[in-house]
Order: C-alpha cells, then structure tokens, then sequence
C-alpha cells in the first residue's frame, strides 16, 4: 500500500520539492513528480538546474528522448510513465493513480486556499486506510 507523507507549512512549495527530490534522489529513488500546471512544471524544472548548490539532480520532462533513463521526471500525466516508485504531487487534486507507487509527496503551502484542499486530500487518504505521515517544513 502506498506511503503518504504529508509536508507542511511551505512558504515555497517548488522550493520545498526541490529539496525532497534531491534528498531522495541521493537515495537514489526514481521520482516523479505530478505538474499539471504549467508554470509549476517550469518552474520545478528550473530549479533543479540550480538546487542543490552543492550538485546536479538529473531530471527532463515526460516526452523526452532521455525520459526513461532519468531518475527525476516532470510531467503533467501519470498515464505512460511506470518505473518510478516515488509521486510528488505539485498539483491541487489527488493525483490519478498514485497508489501505483510506493511513495507519495503532498507538499502544503502555509495559504488556505492551498491548505483546505490539502486537508480533504489527507482526509481521502485516511479514510481509506492509507499509512499518513506528516512533517513540519516551516519552523
């Protein structure tokens, strides 16, 4: 059954799942991280150029020639991709078919209006008897 970890209280949401990507990505997790939004896929794709400063975290967007071989992916569907066991959710919604992974990423940020569809998300999980865990991000 998939793990839910819930991280709350980003103040930036891209920056909080640069940090987690490259965490688990030293790990050597295949991650996948759920963009449906396109300024959230360009944004995410452009930090991990940069973050962390002290390395490269290899990633590309679903589509592109290198995408099966890539331990980070970005992309706006879940449908095709299927070797990746950690899901990163930088969407609003429950990502579709995210109990095919091991892992789960709901990343929350400190507004409301990103914390109360966060709540009925982590209400979904429970509800059907998912293990939840959740992390405080902010201080």
């Amino acid at each position: 059954m998939t793990r839910i970890d819930f991280y709350h209280g980003a103040g930036d949401k891209l920056q909080a799942a640069c940090r987690l990507v490259g965490d688990l990505y030293a790990q050597r997790r295949r991650v996948l991280i759920y963009a449906p939004a396109a300024e959230a896929a360009a944004g995410i794709d452009r930090l991990l150029w940069i973050q962390p400063a002290t390395g490269f975290v290899p990633h590309c967007r679903t589509g592109e020639a290198l995408a099966g071989e890539t331990p980070v992916l970005i992309g706006a569907s879940l449908d095709d991709e299927r070797d990746y066991d950690v899901l990163v959710n930088l969407g609003g919604e429950l990502p579709p078919s995210f109990a095919r992974f091991e892992q789960l990423i709901e990343i929350v940020g400190t507004d409301e209006a990103d914390r109360i569809p966060a709540r009925e998300r982590f209400k979904f999980y429970r509800d059907r008897g998912y293990p939840l865990q959740a992390h405080q991000l902010s201080p």
